[in-house]
């Protein structure tokens, strides 16, 4: 069985940092492609950062570019979100995503979800 678990989300005040960790069990780590997707209240889900099986190409939205390091050990079967500069709009629940094969950005096109961690900003 496939999980996803999500940790590291909580309450910061804005320019701050938070780093989000995602541990991966019931897979094999190195066949799956890895994304971090966000979704406000009231809003659709978007993607915000995704990572290659072998951790060499990744894509960030516009919005984080600069802001947030997406990353993944093998060894732990985990991936990070670094986030630094932390704005009142990056405000919403994370989720963590698998992807086998190749990484993409529509969340429609990912297998596995974990089940979220809030992350609020705090003007």
């Amino acid at each position: 069985q496939v999980q996803l678990v999500e940790s590291g989300g909580g309450l910061v005040q804005a320019g701050g940092s938070l780093r989000l960790s995602c541990a991966a069990s019931g897979l094999t780590f190195s066949r799956y492609a890895m994304g971090w997707f966000r979704q406000a209240p009231d809003k659709e889900r978007e993607s915000v950062a995704t990572i290659g099986r072998l951790g060499v190409s990744t894509y960030y939205r516009d919005s984080v570019r600069g802001r947030f390091t997406i990353s993944r050990d093998s060894a732990k079967n985990t991936v990070y979100l670094q986030m630094h500069s932390l704005k009142p709009e990056d405000t919403a629940v994370y989720y963590c995503a698998a992807k086998s094969g190749t990484a993409n950005v529509p969340a429609s096109s990912y297998d596995y979800w974990g089940q979220g961690t809030q992350v609020t900003v705090s003007s």
